[in-house]
C-alpha cells in the first residue's frame, strides 16, 4: 500500500514540475502558393513539318527526319541495311562530286588540261584501260567484300582481327580514323550528322550534274558560270531539253 501511495504522489509531483512542457497551440498552417511546371518536349525535326514520323523512325538514327513515305524500313533487318547503303552511297557521292568539279576548275584555271567528267573514260592515262579496270575490280572488290563481311559480323570483324573498330554500322574507326574524330563522343555524333547531311546533298548534286550533262553536254562549273553571267535567261526553264515533255 505504501508503494502505491508513493508512486501516486510521484506522478502528481512530476505533473506539476516546471520541467513538464506546456501544450503549445498548433500554429496555423500557412497557405503555400501552388507552382505548376510545364514540361514541353522538343519537337523532333521532320522533313515535312506538321506530320508525324513512322513508328520505326524513332529518332535514334543519325539524320532521322522521318522520311520513309514508302515504308521501306519497317523491317528492322532492312532498315539496318538501308542505313549502311545510304552511308556508303553518300560517301561515294561526295567523292564523285569532287571528281566532277575539281578537274573542271583546274582546266578553266589553266592548271591542268583535264577532260569534263563524263568524258574521263576517253582520257589517255598512260596505262592500258584493261589494266586500270582489273585493278579497280580487285581493289574495290576486296574493300566491298570486307565491308559486307563486317556488316554480317555485327561490325566486329576488324576488332576480332586486331585492327580495333567502333562496332557501329558504317563506322569502322581505328586505322580508318587516323585523325581520331571518333574519340570524343559528342563531336563524333555531331560529325556523323554533318557527314550524312553533306552526303545526301552530294547525292542530289550528282543527280543534278547527270541532268545537266544530258541536257547541255557541259560540266557543272561551265553551267554554273553561264547561269551567273545571265541568271534570268540561263535557267532550267530556258533549255527545252531540260524540261520534260517540252
Amino acid at each position: 500500500m505504501f508503494a502505491t501511495r508513493a508512486a501516486t504522489s510521484l506522478r502528481a509531483d512530476v505533473s506539476k514540475s516546471s520541467f513538464a512542457g506546456k501544450a503549445m497551440p498548433a500554429a496555423a498552417a500557412r497557405p503555400q502558393a501552388m507552382r505548376s511546371m510545364k514540361v514541353v518536349a522538343e519537337a523532333k525535326p521532320h522533313w515535312c513539318p506538321g506530320n508525324s514520323s513512322p513508328a520505326h523512325l524513332d529518332g535514334s538514327l543519325v539524320g532521322d527526319f522521318g522520311f520513309d513515305p514508302l515504308g521501306l524500313g519497317k523491317d528492322p533487318a532492312d532498315l539496318k541495311w538501308y542505313v549502311q547503303a545510304e552511308l556508303v552511297h553518300a560517301r561515294f557521292a561526295m567523292l564523285g562530286l569532287a571528281g566532277m568539279v575539281v578537274p573542271e576548275v583546274w582546266t578553266l584555271a589553266g592548271v591542268w588540261e583535264a577532260p569534263v567528267w563524263f568524258e574521263a573514260g576517253k582520257y589517255d592515262y598512260g596505262v592500258n584501260f584493261a589494266t586500270i579496270f582489273t585493278c579497280q575490280i580487285i581493289l574495290m572488290g576486296w574493300a566491298e567484300t570486307r565491308r559486307y563481311m563486317d556488316y554480317k559480323n555485327d561490325f566486329t570483324l576488324w576488332e576480332s582481327q586486331g585492327f580495333g573498330g567502333s562496332g557501329l554500322n558504317g563506322y569502322p574507326g581505328s586505322i580508318f580514323d587516323p585523325f581520331g574524330y571518333s574519340k570524343d563522343a559528342k563531336k563524333f555524333e555531331a560529325n556523323k550528322l554533318k557527314e550524312i547531311k553533306n552526303g545526301r546533298l552530294a547525292m542530289m548534286a550528282c543527280l543534278g550534274c547527270y541532268g545537266q550533262a544530258a541536257a547541255t553536254g557541259k560540266g557543272p562549273v561551265a553551267c554554273w558560270l553561264e547561269h551567273i553571267a545571265d541568271p534570268f535567261h540561263t535557267t532550267v526553264a530556258s533549255n527545252a531539253a531540260a524540261v520534260p515533255f517540252l
